[in-house]
């Protein structure tokens, strides 16, 4: 049987009250459009047609080949956006699932199961519904005593009769995919709302002798369309325990699931442990056995196995094994730590690169730096990287030593082993095994405190007098 979809993503979404177009909102971290299309894909669809409308351009530059897509130009109801994908797919023999763009949590085990519901049962068409207690807003589904759909009425259609049902259509259908398009083009726009629904394509079987079958999620968090701001937060919602709870069953610990944000393209692996307040973005990897937080904001970065990140930040960066960072560190786009690196408190890296060992302790700004194994850089010691003009790199060898309060002016090189004494600016080259100093030599002036103290005191005297 061949799998097809078409993802509705024309609605302009005015009850966001925002610039963005509505299925480009994200859930954690992902365009909702995102989240739908991957559901389809893990579905097996083999062919995706996206209907787009309102922001057509920023849909399709967001998907780029993922799909194909059919412009609506005048929105018009649910049946004319799907029959705009008929001169792609109206000849296609198989299965075409209908679902739309702002249902992100619609999962593929569930289009799987309407799936295989569909095809034993021979269906023309099955509906994802869902039972409410409270279904005011939705379209309810009226089935007939053999427990087959009869027909989907819309909210503002229902009489009271059909208003007290329980069990309500969420918007995500699997067709016979020639029936589908001969259908839509019986379906008329005679409703309180003037448009084609694509729900009257059921009443069309039904009078045809066609079977309709409903599949009823258990989780009522497949029903929710996102259509304003308080939406997304309970998706959001949804989708962060759906995401902690994957990892959880994985072998993570996650001391505070309700206050731990994961988006969904991350991995961790076994045995990490993941403290309140932390934040992992992206497309971030964490291996086995780390510890990440209390309050660590890691994005699109790799934090391999064994290793500890607290109260720090950290991006596009990639932080070895067994190696430590924080607390209140900030690692920037291009931080490469080796194995057993320790980057310490108040520490900003930024396009580095630390060999095995390394230490930057505390206090510290290196960037646009090559820095060797088991070099030991001091507390406020900076690499002065950029001269108003241009970035310069630093580069530093094995074993070196830099003290405290250093300033490397690049381009500079330090050699293997090389020590740069504590409080020393260094402009120049230091060789291998090399000592530099490069400071002023120190000058006592005996008593002269003393007598600072005494003038300072005889002009506080004076301006009391005055």
């Amino acid at each position: 049987m061949k799998v097809m979809a078409i993802v509705l993503a024309a609605g302009q979404g005015k009850r966001m009250k925002s610039k963005l177009y509505k299925v480009l909102h994200q859930v954690s971290g992902k365009p909702m459009v995102g989240h739908v299309l991957d559901t389809v894909n893990e579905a097996k669809s083999e062919r995706t047609v996206v209907i787009v409308g309102h922001g057509a351009e920023m849909v399709k530059g967001y998907l780029g080949d993922r799909a194909e897509y059919v412009l609506q130009e005048k929105q018009l109801g649910t049946g004319h956006a799907v029959r705009q994908a008929e001169a792609l797919l109206g000849s296609e023999e198989g299965t075409t699932i209908v679902i739309c763009g702002d249902t992100p949590l619609v999962q593929a085990e569930t289009i799987q199961s309407m799936l295989d519901l569909h095809t034993s049962s021979g269906a023309a068409a099955t509906v994802l519904t869902a039972s409410f207690d409270n279904p005011t807003g939705y379209g309810r589904v009226i089935r007939g005593a053999d427990g087959a759909v009869e027909r989907i009425v819309e909210q503002k259609d229902c009489s009271a009769e059909e208003a007290a049902a329980k069990e309500i259509n969420t918007g995500t259908y699997c067709f016979d995919n020639k029936k589908l398009f001969a259908a839509l083009a019986e379906v008329k726009s005679d409703n309180a709302q003037g448009e084609y629904y694509l729900t009257d394509v059921v009443g069309i079987f039904r009078q045809a002798g066609e079977s309709v079958q409903a599949f009823c999620t258990a989780d009522l968090a497949e029903a929710i369309g996102v259509n304003d701001r308080v939406a997304l937060a309970e998706a959001e919602r949804f989708m962060r325990e759906r995401i902690n709870r994957k990892h959880l069953i994985e072998g993570v610990t996650i001391i505070d699931p309700a206050n731990t944000y994961i988006e969904a393209d991350v991995r961790i692996g076994s045995d990490t442990i993941v403290y309140p307040g932390t934040i992992l973005r992206g497309k971030t990897i964490i291996g086995e056995d780390c510890v990440i937080g209390p309050q660590a904001d890691i994005i699109d970065s790799e934090i391999h196995s064994g290793a500890a990140v607290k109260y720090s930040t950290i991006a596009d960066s990639v932080v070895g094994k067994d190696s430590t960072v924080g607390p209140y560190a900030n690692l920037r786009p291009g931080s490469k730590l080796g194995e057993g690196c320790k980057i310490g408190d108040f520490v900003e890296l930024k396009n580095v690169s630390l060999g095995d060992g390394s230490k930057v302790s505390h206090l510290s700004y290196v960037g646009d730096a090559v820095v060797g194994k088991d070099v030991n850089i001091g507390c406020g010691a900076i690499t002065v990287n950029y001269d108003g003009f241009n970035k310069a790199i630093t580069e530093i060898g094995d074993n070196a030593f830099v003290g405290s309060n250093v300033n490397l002016i690049a381009p500079v090189k330090l050699g293997d082993g090389a020590y740069v004494v504590a409080g020393s600016t260094i402009t120049q080259d230091v060789p291998s095994g090399d000592l530099a100093i490069a400071r002023e030599r120190q000058v006592n002036k005996p008593g002269y405190a003393d007598k600072i103290r005494a003038r300072a005191k005889a002009k506080k005297e004076r301006s009391k007098k005055e």
